[in-house]
Formats: structure tokens, sequence, C-alpha cells
């Protein structure tokens, strides 16, 4: 693992609890995701941490960090994953949907879902313009149309939130 994956690997651990991760894990289910048991702002915290300690992230620094938090099923992990992503949509093209869409069909929660595609994908398009917007037009556009209830989801979402900018 990366020096920054480890690092945020290490605070979501260090801040987790295991009364929080067994609500966490009746409350959301899917027996092949764990908890650490990290709330929200620790999350959050991790990833402001981090960006703080490697302040230099590029583009391929922060779609490779997010593939390898996202990598092993831990509910925190993978948020922490979005939360990268959220904080660094400016950074990201239309060719991240394809990751984006790796995240979303093996998310299978809203909780992960949702603000993948309110906060990361929707203003994504929303700041394409021309063929890059017609292109990822149509990615979305496809998940609407798919047989993947969590890629239809998140092409509502995500057009939703392109609709509201």
């Amino acid at each position: 693992m990366s020096a920054a994956g480890d690092f945020v690997d290490a605070a979501l651990r260090r801040e987790g609890d295991h009364y929080r991760a067994a609500e966490a894990r009746a409350r959301l289910g899917g027996s092949d995701i764990r908890f650490y048991g990290a709330s929200v702002g620790a999350v959050r915290g991790a990833i402001r941490d981090a960006g703080r300690r490697y302040p230099d992230l590029t583009h391929d620094d922060v779609t490779a960090l997010s593939s390898e938090l996202w990598a092993e099923p831990v509910f925190e992990r993978r948020l922490a994953a979005v939360v990268l992503l959220q904080s660094n949509v400016g950074l990201l093209r239309n060719s991240d949907l394809t990751r984006i869409e790796g995240f979303v069909r093996e998310a299978r929660v809203k909780e992960l879902v949702d603000p993948l595609a309110a906060d990361v994908v929707g203003p994504l398009v929303a700041g394409l313009r021309g063929q890059e917007r017609q292109r990822a037009d149509a990615v979305i556009g496809r998940w609407a149309d798919g047989d993947n209830e969590w890629l239809r989801r998140a092409s509502m979402v995500a057009q939703a939130r392109v609709v509201e900018r």
C-alpha cells in the first residue's frame, strides 16, 4: 500500500469503535463488507489530514489512492475513497467515470452510491463541455438504461445534481 493509503487506513482503524461497527453492520448489512466503526467525521478528518500530509497529489495520485482505498471491502475505506474524490472533483476527467462505475457496481449501499453520484459524478459531468460532456452524458444514459439497480440509481442522482447547477 502507498504511504498515503497506509496513513488513511491507520487513521480509520485508530478511530474505529466496535460498537459503532456493529451498529453500522446491522444498519447497512452486506456480509461481504467489513466495518472499522469510524465515524463519518473521522473519515473526513483522515482525508483532510492526508491532504495536508500529501499536499501535491495529482490526478493520477488521487485516482490511484481512491482505488487503493476502495480495493479492501471495508466501508470506512470506501467512504474515504468517496470523500477523497469529492475533495478533488476538480482534478477528475471524463475518463474517470469508468473507475467510478466500478465503484458504484461494487458499493451496493446507498450510503456510498449516493455521495458518489451526487458529489462526484454530478459535479464532474456539470463541469464538462463539448465532446467530453457528450461522452459523459452517454455513459450516464447507459447507466440509466442498464440492468444494474445501483447504476440506475447513480444515474438518477447524478442527473439531478447536473440539472441543479
